[in-house]
């Protein structure tokens, strides 16, 4: 069965990032052309990166750099949930992501943004370190506005509009993880 990792992308105190991640989770119920399991970088507990080679040549030396290499190498896809950190991406999920490289090879991403602009400029960003990556970004995404999506910027409704948007996220990841699998192969 194809594996998507909902991967929640803000350390932030006090963050947003899990109660939208579990509204993405909770969306997925009753699909079943995936297994999706959330997956917090904030439990990987990863440093400021302290590998002293690439991660292009794969010869990880740390302990945490291995067990998150092992997490994200067991997923097909992946669905980040990114909040937007002055015009851009959050650090964390940036050092996240930069400890890695075959592991996010061929496999496919989709975005679920948010902040004053919805997030827009952090995926357009990502998109840029997925082609880096040589992952296949999905047309579709969602972007959360705090002024249309969020009371008072933490009490998180989501519009239908939102929610419909996301069915559409999780057909074109799922779809691309799937035709991936024979380059990954």
């Amino acid at each position: 069965m194809t594996r998507i990792a909902i991967i929640i992308g803000s350390t932030r105190p006090n963050r947003i990032a899990p109660t939208v991640a579990n509204w993405v989770l909770e969306n997925t119920q009753g699909r079943n052309d995936a297994e999706y399991e959330l997956v917090d970088i904030a439990d990987f507990n990863l440093p400021l990166l302290d590998e002293g080679l690439p991660p292009a040549m794969g010869q990880y030396t740390k302990e945490h750099t291995e067990v998150w290499a092992e997490k994200i190498a067991s997923f097909d896809g992946f669905i980040f949930v990114t909040p937007e950190y002055n015009h851009s991406v959050p650090a964390a999920l940036k050092n996240a992501v930069d400890f890695l490289y075959a592991e996010w090879n061929n496999k496919a991403i989709g975005f679920i943004s948010y902040g004053s602009a919805g997030g827009t400029r952090a995926v357009e960003a990502w998109r840029l370190i997925a082609a880096e990556l040589q992952m296949a970004d999905v047309r579709a995404q969602v972007f959360l506005p705090f002024q249309t999506d969020f009371k008072g910027m933490d009490d998180f409704q989501p519009t239908a509009g939102a929610t419909d948007a996301l069915q559409l996220v999780f057909d074109q990841v799922v779809a691309w993880a799937d035709a991936l699998k024979t380059l990954r192969a």
